[in-house]
């Protein structure tokens, strides 16, 4: 029996302490909602510029190649999207906001777990304002309610998984600017070759083998599938396999890091 002088054990410390720093993180996007612009003005600067100037010549008709377009560009916003982590990663690191967190009994994975959690809201946020932006265009869902919200719900996982990348390299190199830099670079060839823009069967021969393999690629095939009520084929358990991946290898590779910077 647990006394006043018995410590009282609660359960599951590394979840509680990393909700209150996922807090925390949303706290910081609430006060400066201007560090939401890339997942709200983007997409609908990408979508108004690819459907209205490239829809004609790629799908002759700006109605369907919106159709086709948008789960492209959700997929490819959240990808980019994935850079802010990084970013923050980096910055609380020079602030030395991690220094403090170490003088905390915590588990030392809860500032890197509540971080990534805490950065769902941005993908949230870049999955309703694609889709709203989506409608006001002319785009329709045709997949179902259910099949529309577990494409969300997928592109939404995969972020958060491929956050453990963007969190490694911010914890790495030595200024916001080279994460920038890093991660830019790492994203393009995702974005770009792959189902995003055009249909991988006129791409060059050359580049078809790394689009096959492209995890962007099964994103997209998987919320493309889902949202306009289309054959999926086993796009959903690529990106499922490769959201598992990026936790696998990203994950303690960043706590090691973290370790060692602080």
């Amino acid at each position: 029996m647990a006394t006043l002088a018995t410590p009282v054990r609660r359960p599951l410390p590394l979840i509680r302490h990393s909700a209150a720093l996922a807090v925390r993180s949303l706290i910081k996007t609430w006060r400066t909602p201007e560090a939401l612009i890339d997942v709200t003005a983007q997409p609908a600067l990408f979508l108004l510029i690819f459907v209205y100037i490239f829809g004609g010549a790629v799908s002759g008709s700006t109605h369907d190649y919106l159709q086709f377009l948008l789960p492209g560009i959700l997929g490819q916003t959240i990808a980019f999207g994935a850079i802010a982590i990084g970013v923050n990663m980096n910055t609380d690191i020079t602030k030395g906001v991690f220094d403090r967190f170490r003088a905390f009994p915590i588990p030392r994975l809860a500032p890197l777990l509540g971080a990534v959690l805490g950065d769902i809201v941005r993908y949230v946020v870049v999955t309703v304002s694609t889709l709203g932006m989506g409608y006001i265009l002319g785009f329709r869902l045709q997949g179902g309610v259910f099949a529309a919200l577990a494409g969300c719900a997928l592109a939404v996982l995969f972020a958060l998984c491929l956050s453990w990348l963007s969190v490694a390299v911010g914890m790495s190199v030595r200024t916001t600017g080279a994460v920038q830099g890093i991660l830019f670079l790492l994203m393009m060839p995702l974005a770009f070759a792959s189902n995003v823009f055009v249909d991988p069967a006129t791409l060059p021969s050359w580049m078809q083998g790394f689009v096959k393999v492209n995890p962007l690629t099964h994103l997209v095939g998987a919320v493309r599938g889902l949202f306009l009520g289309t054959p999926v084929g086993d796009h959903v358990w690529w990106t499922l396999a490769w959201s598992l991946a990026f936790v696998v290898v990203f994950m303690p590779l960043a706590l090691r890091i973290y370790r060692r910077k602080v």
